[in-house]
C-alpha cells in the first residue's frame, strides 16, 4: 500500500473513531437529561416531541408507501422465476412476506428517512449553530439537548419502527398484488399464506431493528449538526455526511442484529 494512502486510511480512520465517539457522549448525555430533567424542573417537551414526529412521519409516509410497493412487487416477481422452475410458485408469497418485515421493510424505511428526515435535522440544527443560535440558548440557561436533541431523538425513535410497520403492510400488499396480476395466485390463498408464515419473531425483529436505525438516524443528524463550524457550506457538506454516515451505521447496525436474533 503507497504511504500516502495509508496515511489517508489511517487518518479517516481515526476520524471515524472520534465521529463515533461524540456520537455515543451525545446519546449518554440525552439519556441522562431525558430521565433526570423532569427531577431537576425540566419537564418532558411532549408538544416539541409530537411535533417532530407528525413532520418526520409527513415527510416521508408517501416516499415509503411508494417504495415499498415497489420492492414487493419487485420481490415477488424475482422469486416467481426462481421458484416457478422448482413447481413452488405457491411459496412466493411466504418469501415476500417474511423478507419484507425482517429485512427489507427496516432497512429500505430507515434508508429513507436518513434522506429525508435525518438531513433536514442536521441542516437545520447546523443553520442554528452557524447563526449562533445555540450560542443564544445557553446563555438564556436552555441546555440544547433537552430542547433540540431529545425530540426529535424520541421522534425518531417512534417514527421509524411505526413507518416499518406501516412498510410491512404495503409491501405484502405489493407482492399479492404482483402474485395475482402476473402469477395468477389467489388473493385469499396468497393472504394465507402470508400470514402462515409469518411469527412473531418476524415482525418483532424488524421492529427491533427500526428501533435500532431510528436511534442512529438521531444521533448522527443531531451530532454532525451541532457539530458544524464554519459558514453555511459547512451546513451542506454536514448534511451530506449525515446521511452517508447513517447509511453506513444503518446497514453495521443491521448485521449485527440479524446475527443477534436470527442466526442460530
Amino acid at each position: 500500500m503507497p504511504t500516502g494512502l495509508a496515511v489517508r486510511a489511517q487518518a479517516l480512520l481515526w476520524e471515524q473513531l472520534a465521529e463515533t465517539g461524540r456520537m455515543w457522549r451525545l446519546a449518554v448525555a440525552a439519556g441522562r437529561q431525558a430521565v433526570a430533567g423532569p427531577f431537576r424542573g425540566q419537564p418532558f417537551r411532549w408538544r416539541a416531541t409530537i411535533a417532530q414526529l407528525i413532520r418526520v412521519g409527513n415527510q416521508s409516509l408517501s416516499l415509503v408507501a411508494l417504495i415499498a410497493a415497489l420492492i414487493g412487487i419487485i420481490l415477488a416477481l424475482q422469486s416467481a422465476y426462481q421458484l416457478r422452475q422448482l413447481g413452488a410458485t405457491h411459496l412466493v408469497a411466504n418469501l415476500v412476506a417474511v423478507s419484507v418485515t425482517r429485512e427489507l421493510a427496516p432497512l429500505m424505511t430507515a434508508i429513507l428517512v436518513a434522506g429525508r428526515a435525518g438531513s433536514a435535522i442536521a441542516a437545520e440544527l447546523g443553520t442554528m449553530k452557524v447563526s449562533e443560535e445555540i450560542d443564544a440558548l445557553e446563555v438564556i440557561g436552555l441546555d440544547p439537548v433537552d430542547f433540540l436533541v431529545i425530540p426529535r431523538l424520541v421522534a425518531l425513535l417512534v417514527a421509524v419502527p411505526c413507518l416499518t410497520l406501516f412498510a410491512d403492510l404495503i409491501g405484502i400488499l405489493g407482492g399479492c398484488l404482483a402474485g395475482v396480476a402476473a402469477l395468477g395466485l389467489s388473493a385469499g390463498a396468497y393472504t394465507a399464506d402470508s400470514l402462515s408464515a409469518l411469527v412473531l419473531e418476524d415482525i418483532f425483529g424488524g421492529v427491533i431493528k427500526a428501533i435500532v436505525f431510528g436511534g442512529i438516524i438521531g444521533l448522527v443528524a443531531c451530532q454532525r449538526g451541532l457539530g458544524t463550524r464554519g459558514g453555511a457550506d459547512e451546513v451542506g457538506r454536514s448534511t451530506t455526511t449525515t446521511v452517508v454516515r447513517s447509511i453506513v451505521l444503518i446497514i453495521a447496525a443491521d448485521l449485527f442484529v440479524t446475527a443477534v436474533l436470527f442466526v442460530r
